[in-house]
């Protein structure tokens, strides 16, 4: 046997655009060619791209996937192993991985590990596999497996029972914070308690609210690391076969990212993708002179382009000379379009159209309302005026207790935080001061008590607990799934957790009006965590 090379084509699809698809996987498999590769390995679905969703239902989707199996067929002279929807004449659907030569088919495998927890749903559109797919190819013996089936131990066990040397695993695996780290970790262990070699190619790229990774990578049957592809770039990577040593060549590690950097590079890559795969020309925000929207404003220029956002700060009457102030200069250090709209006539006007129903009633959280409300109009009337997205700005923490008001700052078609707690927030702030010589987001933005200025002489904290107190309870409840007690019993007071629960039951209706954003956690709202708006439920269950 000699040497062989396999590349990893970490791939970012268009969901839907199978053409498109098919013809970037064809560029890429010459690449791969051009660097001597004998075989080139592709994710999950990559011919559709993944999760399609319900487009896997329509009824012309395998006259597309004919046409990118004709469109393939014509690479020459290097082994192509890739998913795609298989549909078979009795109706079944599957998900699959072709593998073809010179146009020939040398093998379809169906996956047998359909996941159906998270975000995952494939029972509904997929059946299970129930065969393995191996072949010998230069004189070695390679098994294909896609995705959870890897996490199944019974299924990689019978592979090795097949005598499988190396393991061609096509992934579309969600981030989540800390999951690069975990596979790596997780298939090393597996390589080497089953003596397999595992390669692992993984999707990259935002699509609506998920992230993929790539994340990519080769382990040993020793459970060595021979590659790690960087996260968040689409690329083609190889690795070589040493038919001596009986193992894949070292190649050299990649810096170890830290969790904010690795964090900021998935907000700025999905914010990226949705924007311009959804064809919108630019994007617009409401600039406060706050945290929140001060990081999406960094978020959105290192995704897009400064020359392609726009930014307004509209003050009231409590807006501070300092929240003026810090919006203006962010917006000139990072050369974005800037405005400043006064909406103290709209509000004033609002008031005074109310008033015959208002009456003399005290005022209240109503008329802070009016003043985001005021706001999200403006954003949405310039929106609409010159096709640029709207981003909203709100952050997990206060989306998770209803700290925000619809139709007001919670208008937008994209929230880039909405996965993001506070306390997370002000360390992605710390963090993208750290790329640029001249801190891009001012330091009395990050310093000072965040308020919505929405009344004299508010804070945060007049409504809510400390951010720190307040994200480790939603934490403990929303990712953890603890109860009230549980969460008492860790030490924190019964009538804060109470409140904070209390919150985040009942406001589940404004999050179901709220804009999708990128996922980053485990227990993200709307795909994973679904509650029904109406229920009894108790927070003391």
């Amino acid at each position: 046997m000699k040497n062989f090379k396999i590349a990893l084509a970490q791939f970012s699809p268009h969901i839907g655009n199978v053409d498109a698809n098919t013809q970037k996987m064809v560029e890429q498999a010459n690449l791969a060619k051009q660097q001597q590769a004998d075989l080139i390995i592709f994710p999950e679905l990559s011919t559709l791209g993944y999760p399609a969703e319900d487009l896997l239902l329509r009824p012309n989707l395998q006259k597309r996937t004919q046409k990118a199996f004709a469109q393939l067929s014509e690479v020459k002279d290097i082994v192509m192993v890739f998913g795609f929807v298989h549909q078979t004449e009795d109706g079944h659907r599957y998900n699959s991985a072709a593998v073809i030569k010179d146009g020939q088919v040398l093998g379809v495998y169906n996956k047998q590990n359909l996941p159906n927890y998270g975000v995952f749903d494939e029972k509904r559109y997929f059946q299970d596999g129930h065969q393995h797919l191996v072949f010998e190819y230069l004189g070695h013996k390679f098994g294909v497996l896609i995705c959870e089936d890897v996490w199944s131990l019974n299924t990689v066990k019978q592979l090795s029972q097949l005598n499988v040397e190396t393991v061609l695993v096509l992934n579309a695996s969600p981030y989540e914070v800390g999951k690069p780290q975990h596979r790596i970790q997780t298939l090393g262990e597996l390589a080497k308690q089953l003596s397999l070699n595992i390669v692992y190619v993984n999707q990259v790229g935002g699509q609506d609210d998920l992230i993929f990774d790539g994340s990519s990578f080769v382990t040993n049957k020793n459970g060595q690391l021979a590659l790690q592809a960087p996260s968040f770039q689409e690329s083609v990577y190889v690795t070589e076969y040493d038919a001596e040593q009986k193992q894949f060549k070292t190649a050299d590690a990649i810096p170890a990212v830290e969790t904010f950097a690795e964090i900021y590079q998935a907000l700025v890559m999905a914010t990226r993708d949705y924007v311009q795969r959804s064809g919108f020309p630019g994007v617009i925000l409401g600039l406060s002179g706050g945290i929140d929207s001060a990081l999406t404003l960094a978020i959105a220029v290192d995704a897009i382009g400064a020359e392609k956002v726009q930014a307004v700060m509209m003050p009231y009457t409590y807006t501070s000379q300092m929240s003026v102030e810090d919006a203006t200069e962010q917006a000139r250090r990072m050369g974005v379009t800037f405005g400043i709209a006064e909406i103290h006539p709209i509000v004033n006007s609002f008031m005074q159209t109310l008033f015959p129903f208002f009456g003399n009633t005290p005022a209240d959280a109503t008329e802070e309302n009016l003043q985001a409300r005021t706001r999200g109009t403006l954003l949405m009337g310039l929106s609409n005026k010159f096709g640029n997205l709207v981003l909203s700005t709100g952050n997990k923490s206060e989306i998770s207790v209803g700290y925000c008001t619809l139709y007001g700052d919670m208008v937008g078609g994209f929230s880039v935080l909405k996965d993001v707690y506070k306390t997370i927030v002000f360390e992605l702030a710390k963090y993208r001061n750290t790329l640029s010589e001249i801190p891009v987001i001012p330091e009395r933005v990050i310093t000072r008590p965040p308020s919505a200025e929405l009344r004299p002489d508010q804070t945060d904290q007049d409504s809510l607990p400390a951010y720190d107190i307040l994200d480790a309870i939603l934490y403990a409840y929303i990712e953890e799934d603890l109860s009230q007690a549980d969460i008492i019993a860790k030490g924190y007071e019964a009538e804060v957790v109470e409140k904070v629960i209390r919150l985040v039951d009942r406001n589940e209706y404004k999050r179901r009006q709220g804009a999708i954003g990128p996922r980053i956690s485990s227990r993200a709202f709307s795909r994973e965590r679904r509650y029904p708006i109406v229920n009894g439920w108790t927070a003391n269950d």
